[in-house]
């Protein structure tokens, strides 16, 4: 019997990377490398028990890289951008992941679009950021990232994220006003959000490297459904069984809210809203589900998950 194609697995021990890895370890054709910073981690250990070999490494250091891309097929690559919030140190690490990944067959890029094909710099509608950027965490990637992989000839299936269901667990969950009601104040007004969750990122990109005659070369788009806020906020209504009003916040006062990143998201929320023509046909679900038949609806996660919904 031959032995199994390695796939190399960045970020590994987050939540993107982590889906990844869990969902090649339950299909079992690729054999899995997970690659952590700190391989001792808990989130390490039990990939390691699910049946993966665990190694170290570092973005900022392309020789563990090489070692960890070392004798595999392929790879799926993905940037920490939320933990620095820096453009300039996302490019690095691309840069070094693109070093490190000459060779291999098939790399899967964790990507987003450049929002300055819909917005212009100088489109005072949106506050621009850092001077050059009006959602640095996508426009970094779509606008240089994306294209340090194709200078580098590398064989890479370019896959466009969505927003996560998982982050309406707890960040953007519903909220109990002073009246004792439910409300989701989901900065979206009236528009639809292109949304999907984690584990099925997942499943999708186990497809995609399972066909890559279809995928290399390809951008993907990935969004199971495209939901209203009213929609969503029904979704958590009959799973809570509590009646959750959609009460959507501005996006001037969700850049008001004053955590680190603030206005990158109330910057991207308005995006989402204001641009969704530009944004959902870029995540076409009947794609999305092709590629995870027994994809997730919002209500399925939701109810899946209900003992993680952390009421603000």
């Amino acid at each position: 019997m031959s032995e199994k194609k390695i796939i190399a697995v960045v970020g590994a021990t987050g939540e993107q990377g982590g889906s990844v890895a869990r969902a090649l370890l339950a299909d079992g054709e690729f054999a899995v490398r997970a690659l952590a910073r700190n391989p001792e981690s808990a989130a390490a250990a039990k990939l390691a028990a699910l049946g993966a070999e665990v190694v170290a490494a570092d973005l900022y250091d392309v020789d563990s890289l090489r070692k960890g891309f070392d004798g595999a097929y392929g790879a799926y690559l993905v940037t920490p951008y939320f933990t620095h919030m820096s453009p300039a140190k996302e490019v690095e690490e691309v840069r070094n992941l693109v070093a490190a990944a000459q060779g291999l067959r098939h790399v899967v890029w964790s990507t987003l679009e450049d929002t300055r094909e819909a917005i212009s710099l100088d489109d005072d509608r949106m506050p621009t950021l850092e001077g050059k950027y009006k959602v640095p965490h996508f426009d970094v990637k779509g606008g240089e990232a994306d294209a340090l992989f194709a200078q580098a000839g590398l064989p890479t299936t370019y896959v466009r994220m969505s927003f996560y269901w998982n982050n309406l667990l707890s960040g953007s969950a519903p909220h109990r006003r002073a009246d004792g009601t439910l409300a989701l104040s989901l900065p979206m007004g009236e528009s639809r959000i292109s949304g999907i969750a984690a584990e099925d990122i997942g499943k999708a990109v186990v497809s995609i490297l399972k066909h890559p005659s279809e995928t290399i070369g390809q951008t993907i788009g990935l969004g199971a459904e495209h939901l209203t806020g009213e929609e969503v906020a029904e979704a958590f209504s009959e799973v809570l069984g509590e009646e959750v009003a959609y009460d959507p916040m501005s996006h001037n006062d969700f850049r008001a809210l004053g955590f680190p990143a603030a206005e990158d998201l109330g910057n991207m929320f308005q995006y989402y809203a204001e641009f969704d023509t530009h944004i959902l046909p870029r995540r076409g679900t009947a794609r999305t589900r092709e590629l995870v038949p027994g994809w997730l609806t919002l209500k399925e996660f939701l109810t899946a998950h209900r003992e993680e919904i952390v009421i603000g």
